[in-house]
């Protein structure tokens, strides 16, 4: 789902570097973590980009610089064409109003001490938006959106479930009208009925509300269910992105498919085949000293002598899917 319009996120050529502590001398970082390395991608108005990969790959780092708690060491991040990290604080603090969190666990993102009304109300009475009558009033319309019913406003975090705390949390996202909500495993700590429910809401806030979402998982099953684009990244870097049926049925990078294999299923269909034949062979390789080449081929089950020499970009495999490999599956050889 695109369109000729400017994207509503263009996260570009971005970088992120940790250094590590203790490992700089003379002012000169000797060892450092590379948590980013160069992405790039646009995410459309009314749009869901998923995101997947493994811990460790880069993903909630990404989300963090999206949602400008992080600055890119290189790169930019435009949220309606705004340079998130070039803005001071009083325009940053405006610009937030467009980018909102839900995070994986509730519980813990909100506050105990408050009750759902107030919670849902703060970013309100952050941004000084509203008097105190339009602000309850507001909570009540947002808890019916997400379907709770009005008396939830006056109970605490400890007395809801965990698929109720986390209706309050997209409800919390949804009180300033945010144009993009970036959505880090926001549904890996429900039960699978209560996932269902939480991504068919999405799905219906996002129509309502035309939302453009920033999906980020580690099951490509969930992703596939909710985004209509996904981007794999593995090891801070960008491997695979297109359209979510043909990256799911096609998968052209093996890490891909050996994330597709992952996927439970009883179905011993050609891809899962194909999957199988692409599984990883080792552990994912240290961030703070990355493998030459592609960061995939201590991995990888076809790495060749070029994969150790020369890093590959993403390139085109069929219509608007990408994959950086020298070996896509599927291609001739």
């Amino acid at each position: 789902m695109t369109s000729e319009a400017s994207p509503t996120l263009e996260v570009q050529d971005v970088v992120k570097h940790f250094p590590l502590p203790g490992a700089s001398r003379l002012g000169r970082t000797l060892r450092r973590i590379d948590a980013v390395s160069g992405v790039s991608f646009a995410i459309h108005a009314a749009e869901t980009f998923g995101l997947v990969g493994e811990s460790g790959s880069g993903k909630t780092t990404l989300a963090r610089m999206v949602l400008a708690l992080e600055t890119p060491t290189a790169g930019e991040v435009r949220v309606h064409g705004l340079v998130l990290g070039s803005l001071s604080r009083r325009p940053l603090r405006e610009a937030r109003r467009l980018v909102q969190p839900v995070f994986q666990d509730a519980f813990t993102s909100l506050d105990p001490r408050m009750r759902v009304g107030p919670i849902i109300a703060e970013p309100l009475a952050a941004q000084h938006v509203d008097t105190r009558k339009q602000r309850r009033a507001h909570v009540i319309d947002l808890l019916n959106e997400v379907g709770l019913a009005p008396d939830v406003a006056h109970r605490h975090p400890h007395e809801l479930s965990g698929g109720q705390r986390q209706r309050v949390a997209l409800a919390r996202a949804l009180a300033l009208r945010p144009q993009l909500i970036v959505a880090d495993e926001p549904v890996s700590a429900l039960d699978v009925s209560i996932r269902a429910q939480i991504l068919n809401l999405m799905n219906e806030l996002r129509r309502s509300h035309r939302l453009t979402y920033l999906f980020i998982s580690h099951d490509l099953s969930v992703v596939r269910y909710i985004a209509d684009r996904i981007g794999v990244m593995y090891l801070g870097k960008l491997v695979e992105l297109g359209p979510s049926a043909s990256v799911y049925s096609r998968p052209a990078h093996p890490y891909t498919a050996g994330l597709v294999r992952a996927v439970p299923t009883t179905d011993a269909s050609s891809t899962q085949r194909r999957a199988t034949r692409s599984a990883p062979v080792s552990e994912m390789a240290s961030p703070t000293d990355p493998p030459s080449g592609c960061r995939y081929r201590t991995r990888c089950p076809i790495a060749a002598e070029r994969c150790t020499t020369t890093e590959p970009t993403l390139r085109s495999v069929r219509s608007g899917h990408l994959v950086a490999c020298h070996f896509p599956l599927d291609a001739p050889r």
